[in-house]
């Protein structure tokens, strides 16, 4: 027999491979997995409630009217004169889309360690499976949005979208890429520090009042500027602040906030990368 014939493989596996290598050929191959992957995330979800994919209107509704009275009647915090649903509304789409992202990707390797112990399969695809499931909500959830856009509109509203609409798709990137990097990282670190998730549930909670969800931009700026950099140089923020004055025309939103969001989340995202290759290699021993 051709010793060439016995020497070629279609799959190698190896326990030495460089860090940043994402194995898109792989990926590629097991996209019938990933697949998969995002119709068994989607399903076990929401199969045994009620209301089912329901919920995808229901939290965010809901959430926007609490907002809408607590710190917009109550606390009457300024939305830079948009109608108070339709600036929280696109803040809470954008958080939830990115803080969904990063929850479930942070216990990839503690939910799934079992499955990862008896078969190989690229690892990577089980944090991209939840961003593309994640993906679905967040398509309803602005569907929602661009109805109660279509309301306001129809009222009358002070709103206008501007041509930095076209930034939707990028920003959307962003914001998997960004909440990938952060899960992979934690995702990582809670296969040795378990309590860490707990730590994260709490600080995404924290991190959402340092971002521009309930408030705007210019209400920090203008009343306390000492803590302005605490809520400037979150990520976050200028994603939601460029998304906000793309679809309604009203927000804090420059070129070069947008272009440092971009530096520091492909950062986050190689670092989360280079973690995760690291950790997967054996993980399994201290999980």
């Amino acid at each position: 027999m051709d010793k060439k014939k016995e020497d070629f493989w279609d799959t190698e596996i190896s326990a030495k491979h460089n860090l940043l290598d994402l194995k898109l050929k792989d990926i590629w191959d097991y996209r019938d997995l990933l697949i998969l992957l995002v119709r068994r995330d989607f399903v076990s979800f929401y199969k045994q409630t009620i209301l089912g994919p329901l919920w995808f209107f229901i939290q965010p509704l809901f959430t926007t009217v609490i907002y809408t009275f607590i710190f917009g009647s109550l606390a009457s915090i300024p939305t830079d004169g948009l109608p108070q649903p339709l600036f929280y509304l696109a803040g809470i789409t954008g958080w939830n889309y990115f803080a969904d992202c990063l929850t479930k990707t942070s216990g990839v390797f503690t939910a799934n360690a079992a499955l990862f112990g008896k078969v190989y399969f690229p690892r990577l695809i089980v944090p991209l499976s939840i961003i593309v499931s994640n993906l679905i909500r967040f398509g309803i959830q602005m569907s929602l949005f661009a109805l109660m856009m279509l309301i306001y509109w129809l009222k009358g509203a002070a709103f206008h979208p501007t041509q930095w609409i076209l930034l939707f798709p990028f920003l959307l990137i962003l914001m998997a890429m960004l909440g990938l990097g952060l899960g992979m990282i934690f995702s990582a670190m809670t296969t040795k520090y378990r309590d860490l998730s707990f730590l994260l549930t709490f600080g995404i909670q924290l991190m959402m009042y340092l971002t521009t969800v309930i408030y705007p931009l210019s209400v920090v700026e203008s009343k306390y500027p000492a803590y302005r950099w605490l809520v400037e140089y979150n990520p976050m923020t200028s994603i939601i602040e460029a998304f906000r004055f793309g679809f309604l025309g009203q927000g804090t939103f420059t070129t070069q906030s947008l272009a440092i969001t971009t530096c520091s989340t492909l950062l986050i995202l190689i670092t989360g990368i280079v973690i995760f290759n690291q950790v997967e290699r054996n993980f399994v021993d201290t999980v």
